[in-house]
């Protein structure tokens, strides 16, 4: 017994139902612009990330100018003095 009952032979006569009504132009065409939208999909969500991590990065670059104003000596600067 397979998935709530369904065995071997029910999904066959299920997939050549679904041939028989769609044809394999169709089905194949189908499959290959639902993988296209999936590599689609995985590589905005790759760029999102990168962006997130430049953003990222940008902002604590951003926080250390200006934390730290050239020729301005820092606490550690003026111990060592």
């Amino acid at each position: 017994m397979g998935f709530s009952g369904i065995g071997l032979p029910s999904l066959i006569l299920i997939l050549v139902i679904v041939i028989l009504l769609f044809g394999t132009k169709r089905l194949r065409s189908m499959g290959s612009d639902l993988g296209s939208a999936l590599k689609n999909f995985k590589k905005s969500v790759k760029d999102t990330k990168t962006d997130e991590e430049t953003e990222s990065s940008d902002k604590i670059e951003d926080q250390a100018d200006k934390s730290v104003i050239e020729g301005e000596a820092t606490e550690k600067d003026k111990d060592k003095t």
